[in-house]
């Protein structure tokens, strides 16, 4: 039985997809896997043994890349690829407040990543400790931030790593609202949009 959303037309007539692509759904489950992981090695890293330390937190490093390029990659398909439209008894403040929040959680995506890089980049130890993706080959650091004078570097570290913890929380308290607003269309409005996701 169709749904609302799935009737949706555009202006010429032409009926609107209901789902999403099948690269943007591989896209969007393959990136959340990968960041909850690495909030997970993120705050665990120091409670391993320390032999496990510097291999968790490069993990954590190659991870953070390889999400920063997938992220990219998601943000190229959605501008060449239009997403599903909701489901049009939602609200016009739900809709924007969902237009929103996806919008700052491709921006942390980005942000997040690349803030880690930046503090990577700005360790004084970064020169020594050649960083490896995955251990499979070398990924260079930011060469502009290596190469600046090394108290100005400290201070750079500092508040990169500032910036890069604050981010974190700012992405648990969206993912926290990104689940929890699809659970609620889910189990009180009865207007799913997992659907529009789920693989």
């Amino acid at each position: 039985m169709n749904t609302h959303a799935d009737s949706l037309t555009d202006s010429t007539g032409t009926p609107l997809a209901s789902r999403y692509t099948r690269t943007a759904i591989t896209l969007h489950w393959l990136i959340a896997l990968l960041m909850i992981g690495n909030v997970v090695l993120g705050l665990t890293a120091e409670s391993w043994p320390d032999d496990w330390v510097r291999p968790v937190v490069d993990t954590h490093k190659s991870i953070g890349i390889t999400v920063l390029g997938l992220a990219l990659m998601r943000i190229l398909w959605r501008v060449t690829h239009k997403p599903p439209p909701l489901p049009r008894e939602f609200p016009s403040w739900e809709k924007i407040a969902a237009h929103v929040a996806h919008f700052l959680l491709y921006l942390l995506m980005i942000a997040l990543p690349l803030s880690g890089w930046l503090h990577d980049s700005a360790w004084k130890d970064a020169a020594t400790h050649p960083m490896h993706l995955f251990n499979l080959f070398p990924w260079p650091r930011i060469g502009y931030v290596m190469n600046l004078d090394p108290v100005l570097k400290e201070t750079l570290h500092d508040r990169f790593g500032a910036l890069h913890t604050w981010l974190g929380y700012a992405l648990y308290a969206l993912l926290a609202m990104h689940i929890g607003g699809a659970l609620k269309h889910q189990w009180i409005d009865r207007k799913s949009v997992l659907k529009r996701m789920v693989p």
